[in-house]
């Protein structure tokens, strides 16, 4: 609704995707004071949850695709312009201090390079040599999936990277917030189709669309990793300990499950060489580092599953 409570005339901007399409509820939203221009930037927003909600099948497919291919030693790729390609290189650089990952495992790919994710470079979207090159550089090969983002879905850059991941063999996907063009969406694996609807800035999909897209990566790389065992109950045991913030959850997390003090938490961490999980591996079954580590590989890595198959070694006492 607009500051004076209606909604304006449609205005026909000759753009058929969706996120380009002119939006009524926001018309007047120049006129707006500080408070109503909030106020109708939010009641935009609260649409997001429900249409990415709605796309929950969608996503699961890739995740049960990713999840497959990342536990044979495959690798994910986000590749995007803009928007679209900071919020992959950030879902991809988030992964190893949350989940313990190799850097390799997740990557972002930018269109324009590490430069475009801090200065806009517009351009470089045009560029479909550079989008092929970047998935050729990349050595992406039919271990690997590739997710393009490209809210409108017609990004050329990210429609070209996806027809060499498709030449290569990878498994490949389609993230959007508008209807893409079928010949593009007919040919990769999975498609996500998030219909977030007109922007309230039009055409500026930094903010439902982005909003949207967040959410959607945030889903398969954290569903990804409870599958691939990163996570016991709902704590990060795969965590790396980089920070103070992190090297202190890390001593709240083995303090709380294992019932240890916090000496004695952080002695068992220098034990384990900071490693959340071992640690705790290591004192559920009262063995060594070698032994827990042995025994959660062949669960693969599922702490809960460790925990029930070996009951524990040695007595509560015993130093381990």
């Amino acid at each position: 609704m607009s500051p004076e409570g209606q909604e304006s005339p449609l205005i026909d901007l000759g753009d058929e995707r969706l996120t380009e399409r002119f939006n009524p509820r926001t018309a007047r939203i120049d006129r707006a004071g500080t408070r109503e221009i909030l106020d109708l930037l939010n009641r935009e927003d609260r649409t997001v949850p429900g249409a990415v909600a709605a796309c929950a099948d969608s996503v699961a497919g890739v995740v049960d695709d990713v999840a497959s291919r990342l536990s044979l030693g495959g690798r994910l790729f986000y590749v995007g312009a803009g928007t679209s390609g900071r919020l992959g290189v950030l879902d991809a650089a988030e992964c190893p201090p949350t989940f313990g990952t190799d850097p390799e495992m997740v990557q972002g790919i930018i269109a324009g390079g590490l430069e475009a994710l801090v200065r806009a470079r517009e351009g470089a979207e045009d560029d479909e040599d550079a989008g092929r090159e970047a998935i050729l550089a990349a050595g992406i090969s039919a271990a690997d999936f590739v997710l393009g983002i490209a809210a409108s879905g017609t990004t050329p850059f990210v429609r070209a990277a996806l027809e060499r991941a498709i030449e290569s063999g990878a498994g490949t996907g389609l993230l959007t917030c508008s209807e893409p063009p079928s010949e593009l969406a007919e040919r990769v694996d999975h498609r996500i189709t998030v219909l977030t609807g007109p922007e309230a800035i039009v055409g500026s999909t930094r903010l439902k669309a982005g909003t949207a897209t967040k959410l959607v990566l945030n889903m398969i790389t954290t569903a990804s990793m409870i599958r691939l065992g990163k996570v016991y109950g709902n704590l990060m045991v795969d965590l790396k300990a980089t920070s103070r913030k992190l090297e202190d959850r890390s001593l709240r997390i083995v303090e709380a499950l294992a019932g240890l003090a916090r000496p004695a938490a952080r002695e068992l961490l220098l034990r384990a060489d900071g490693n959340v999980k071992s640690a705790l591996a290591m004192h559920g079954m009262g063995v060594d580092r070698a032994t827990a580590e042995e025994r959660l590989e062949e669960c693969a890595g599922f702490l809960s599953t460790c925990l029930e198959c070996w009951p524990r070694d040695a007595s509560p006492g015993d130093d381990l």
